[in-house]
């Protein structure tokens, strides 16, 4: 299994302070208790459960220049018409993704184009499925356009434990669909603004592939 370079300090340090607990009770308490072994599985479950969040999953992708996927693991947890205020100013068909500690929390280009525009905003720290974490939470919005002119706006948004977001991706770049443009640290949600004619293929509560679940389909002109 591959592990993402963003987990490297977290995990060292991870496993540097459980060593140092299991000396420490080694040391404290006498052979024979059965809180050092206690401790012992308590921390190697621990352990495990932070390398498993920095994983890195094989996946079989597909690039389509109609399609947009999904930018994380998660749970579809908004689906609606919504009016997006920071850089269309209109109205969009919003989707939003919330990725629970337990997803793999990489972010993945939804289509392939060039980064229109960027902003990171800082912020709060609400839970992700709180109204208002999709404008009031630390955040970015990202913009690509396509090679047909179609603008594709998402955010990365930070929740009550997420509080690391980094990005990969600047103003002009041109990426491909289904590559990495940045990564969230422990719970988090993702918001996808679409075109209103673009053909929605997700329901409420579905849960997500990154990089491979297609969320809607566009159509042939710009909107």
């Amino acid at each position: 299994m591959r592990l993402h370079k963003e987990g490297y300090t977290i995990m060292a340090i991870t496993a540097i302070i459980l060593i140092l607990i299991n000396l420490g009770i080694h040391y404290l308490l006498p052979d024979g208790y059965w809180i050092p072994r206690l401790v012992l599985i308590g921390s190697v479950i621990v352990f495990f459960l932070v390398v498993q969040f920095f994983r890195v999953p094989k996946r079989v992708v597909h690039k389509s220049d109609r399609q947009i996927v999904a930018p994380c693991d998660g749970k579809v947890v908004v689906i609606e018409e919504v009016v997006e205020t920071e850089y269309f100013q209109g109205p969009r068909r919003q989707i939003s993704i919330f990725m629970s500690p337990l997803n793999v929390h990489i972010n993945w280009n939804p289509i392939s184009g060039v980064i229109q525009y960027f902003k990171y905003h800082p912020g709060l720290y609400l839970v992700a499925w709180h109204p208002k974490s999709s404008t009031a939470n630390e955040r970015t919005t990202v913009v690509i356009k396509t090679i047909e002119g179609i603008e594709i706006l998402f955010r990365q948004i930070a929740g009550a434990a997420a509080r690391r977001i980094r990005w990969y991706v600047k103003e002009g770049d041109q990426v491909e669909q289904s590559t990495e443009m940045g990564f969230i640290k422990f719970g988090s949600r993702v918001d996808i603004y679409l075109p209103l004619d673009a053909e929605i293929k997700v329901n409420l509560q579905d849960k997500t592939v990154g990089s491979v679940t297609v969320l809607a389909e566009l159509k042939n002109t710009p909107a």
